[in-house]
């Protein structure tokens, strides 16, 4: 039996700002689609206060950008994309092309090919997300992916500079700094100085979101990443102090991050809000993880591991930490996640910094039907056929009755068309 100790904001409440967003992303597009440069332009001012001769940065700007980032910040950097590199090329060395004869006369097969062009959106604000062009810049390099351009807003008006070194050392073709549902219309849409791309991906705010969610249909995108979410699944073996930082830890990133636990222990539950409350009080972000916690968190207290892996499938987080004394029976068993972090050794910023697997993960229970964003979100699989001129007979004769079953007297005739133009007399 699942007893809440806490809960989290109403469906109802959520509803509510989710459409005062969408009417202000709606608005931003049609404007930018419209207007193109111009629109953007003002959008920049208005929310960014931005306004430079060229969002696009040249070669020389990137180079004197670098230069000005710390030595030991750039091999931190190269540290991570290593690490980012080397696991999307095994994943891209699990994905294979096919082609079978499953008849005489029969192939079929599929192609895996990368998407043309990608846009990736570098998120920043209160927080300059390095890690993002890693994951997603670098990601569809290895991918194969031609053309990739990314965007990341400035900064209180500054440049930030380690967000484009790394956005260059990953590999971007294009870089344009500026943010926000501007960023998402522009490389989606294109205007008179972007051109417009196949696929948009990356994280961001509530109104980014929002932006991919509404341009999804006409540009690819990796998938609805909203409000970051953390959960930590915890029994007996665990302890208050790290569950505290690593919920705290993550909710850190915005006031309307869900942060949950689930526990076996009620002693563990209750002495995790008391430790909570005592971290709340020196930790530097605390204005937004209070917010988050008191507005998002949850406390799940359950009866058995069982339970706790139902409870946690229902939930269908992003990061999902297991604390318990045996890790690997959730890794066995549970299936709704986007990134399992299995022990108290790991941790959900190791994934969002450097270990290697990718930090742009599914939420809002999209982890029910969709995993992250990886090296194979940039490839399509397409399929083909050749067939003999004998085997097009016998498939022509079983197809065109198929069609005539189903009353489709064209198709039927595709099919009788080549049983007549090469059977044999």
């Amino acid at each position: 039996m699942v007893k809440i100790l806490k809960a989290g904001k109403s469906q109802e409440e959520l509803t509510a700002n989710d459409t005062k967003v969408s009417e202000i992303v709606a608005a931003a597009l049609k404007d930018v689609e419209s207007r193109g440069d111009q629109a953007v332009r003002e959008l920049s001012i208005k929310f960014d206060n931005w306004s430079p001769e060229s969002f696009r940065l040249n070669v020389s700007q990137i180079e004197d950008i670098i230069s000005k980032v710390p030595a030991d910040v750039i091999e931190d950097i190269k540290f991570a994309q290593k690490n980012i590199r080397e696991f999307a090329e095994a994943q891209l060395a699990s994905l294979n092309n096919v082609e079978v004869e499953n008849i005489p006369g029969v192939i079929l097969g599929h192609k895996n090919i990368p998407v043309n062009s990608v846009g990736c959106y570098i998120p920043g604000g209160r927080y300059p997300m390095v890690a993002s062009a890693h994951m997603s810049v670098l990601t569809a390099k290895v991918a194969g992916v031609k053309r990739v351009i990314a965007c990341t807003p400035p900064i209180n008006g500054e440049i930030p500079h380690a967000t484009i070194a790394a956005m260059s050392l990953a590999g971007a073709d294009e870089i344009y700094l500026v943010g926000g549902i501007q960023a998402m219309a522009a490389m989606a849409l294109g205007t008179e100085t972007i051109d417009s791309v196949d696929m948009i991906v990356g994280p961001g705010n509530a109104f980014v979101a929002e932006a991919k969610r509404q341009l999804y249909g006409r540009v690819g995108i990796d998938l609805f990443a909203g409000p970051t979410e953390t959960l930590v699944v915890a029994d007996h073996t665990a302890d208050a102090e790290m569950v505290a930082t690593d919920l705290l830890g993550q909710g850190e990133h915005g006031p309307t991050s869900p942060g949950a636990l689930i526990t076996t222990s009620e002693k563990l539950a209750e002495e995790t809000v008391v430790e909570i409350e005592r971290q709340l009080e020196t930790l530097a972000t605390a204005d937004i993880a209070r917010t988050s916690w008191e507005d998002y968190g949850q406390i799940l207290l359950v009866e058995t591991i069982e339970e706790a892996r139902i409870e946690a499938d229902k939930l269908a987080f992003e990061h999902v930490e297991i604390l318990t004394e045996d890790p690997n029976y959730f890794l066995e068993n549970m299936t709704n996640y986007g990134c399992l972090f299995l022990g108290p050794e790991t941790n959900v910023a190791y994934g969002d910094k450097v270990i290697g697997t990718n930090h742009t993960l599914p939420t809002k229970g999209a982890a029910r039907y969709t995993g992250g964003l990886w090296v194979g979100k940039f490839i399509k699989t397409v399929t083909y056929q050749k067939v003999t001129p004998e085997a097009t007979v016998e498939m022509g004769k079983v197809a065109a009755r198929l069609c005539q079953l189903e009353n489709f007297a064209g198709h039927a005739e595709q099919a009788l068309l080549r049983v007549r133009r090469y059977e044999k007399k």
